[in-house]
């Protein structure tokens, strides 16, 4: 779990009113790290009943013969696994989705109690099939096919975006901008970019002690957000328009944009009374209405709509021992229709299998790995090794980065 995971469950008792966090946020925030180490279980009976849930409203997709083998990196459609390796060093693959990079953050002290969230990227060559160190950048957004990244530099906000060529490792070329830029995020077909302004570095972090002493490093969080608004501009050109967004009490200090499925408007998360709320805008910076294929998903389960748009990837809703079970919903209605195994659903790899965090077996401490799972099936195939937490809840350990790959 990151740090934004951690912070927003000890905030949500206060989203609602939006006030300050008081003296006892640190005695929280330490807390609900104890709470993630050892997760609470639901009993027997539900996860039974998460497993009729499955077998009544989907038919049985897969034969238990999965299909691993090594694949192209970039173009095949098999299974490239590696579940003796975590990090990974070798690519990660299956259908449509790769892992195209991968990064850790840690705290860097600026001075006295302000420091920043400071993030490392392992990114994949596609020459070689391996992933390579490259600690330039601050923040990369990996273009669709994972030939390309666009990429900041390590002072934030930056003024200039460059073109990375993955198999080179070098800048082809930079796009020069205006204002300050803290995040990024390409557009479905890869043409364009939607860049995130902020008038501040948007991962700052203060100290936070507390009452016995421990001290923790916390992100700002509602109120405290310096983000300005959004660029959308054409990759190829560079050129495109900025907009405004108005300030908002229920942002935490980074909330990047990225496009709708449709590419006509952006979306960022918002915080509120429940996880994965989404404020979506037109390219004008308005706020606007959901899309109605989009307006039951969440912000936080990354792999949201399935290639063909019928099915939406939503959150956790059963844990039994080792297992975990998310949801699987209609877009339009909300309605659930399946739920498939997975604590964290990440990326589709075609309209009935995605990959996910599912908790590693033997541990009630949570230990995840990412796994191939398929909607009408129990069965779970690992892709990675096992992350193993750290001892610092502030760092990241190695969060995954997918996008589609392109024959």
């Amino acid at each position: 779990m990151n740090v934004d995971e951690l912070v927003r469950d000890a905030l949500r008792e206060q989203a609602a009113e939006l006030t300050a966090p008081g003296p006892g946020f640190a005695d929280r925030v330490l807390a609900v790290r104890r709470r993630r180490r050892v997760r609470g279980l639901v009993s027997g009976a539900a996860a039974m009943a998460a497993v009729v849930a499955v077998a009544v409203g989907v038919p049985l997709l897969d034969t238990g013969k999965e299909d691993v083998r090594p694949a192209s990196v970039l173009d095949g459609s098999g299974v490239s696994a590696h579940p003796d390796q975590s990090p990974p060093r070798d690519a990660i693959a299956a259908g449509r989705s790769v892992l195209a990079a991968y990064y850790t953050a840690e705290p860097v002290v600026r001075s006295g109690d302000r420091g920043v969230l400071t993030r490392t990227y392992w990114l994949l060559d596609p020459e070689t099939g391996t992933y390579r160190k490259d600690d330039r950048w601050s923040f990369v957004a990996v273009a669709p096919g994972a030939r390309t990244a666009a990429v900041l530099e390590r002072t934030l906000p930056a003024r200039r975006i460059g073109i990375l060529d993955l198999a080179s490792g070098h800048v082809d070329r930079w796009i020069t901008v205006d204002r300050g830029v803290g995040g990024l995020a390409y557009s479905r077909d890869g043409s364009r970019l939607v860049a995130t302004t902020y008038d501040e570095h948007p991962d700052l972090l203060r100290r936070a002690e507390s009452s016995s002493g421990d001290v923790a490093w916390v992100l700002l969080f509602g109120g405290e957000s310096s983000r300005s608004g959004f660029y959308v501009l054409d990759v190829a050109d560079g050129r495109g328009d900025w907009s405004p967004v108005a300030d908002r009490q229920d942002i935490n200090g980074r909330q990047d944009f990225a496009f709708s499925r449709d590419g006509r408007l952006v979306y960022s998360q918002v915080v509120g009374g429940k996880d994965g709320l989404q404020q979506f805008h037109d390219l004008d910076g308005n706020t606007v209405p959901a899309p109605a294929n989009e307006r039951h998903l969440r912000s936080d389960v990354s792999a949201r709509l399935s290639p063909d748009g019928k099915l939406a990837a939503l959150g956790l809703t059963a844990e039994a021992k080792d297992t975990s079970w998310s949801e699987i919903r209609d877009p339009y209605t909300g309605e659930e229709v399946a739920r498939v195994r997975g604590a964290q659903l990440l990326a589709w790899v075609d309209d009935r299998r995605l990959i996910a965090w599912e908790r590693a077996p033997g541990s009630e401490e949570y230990r995840p790995r990412l796994v191939l799972v398929t909607i009408g099936s129990e069965k779970v195939v690992p892709l990675s090794g096992v992350r193993e937490p750290g001892e610092v809840f502030e760092t990241v350990e190695w969060e995954p980065v997918f996008v589609e790959r392109r024959s």
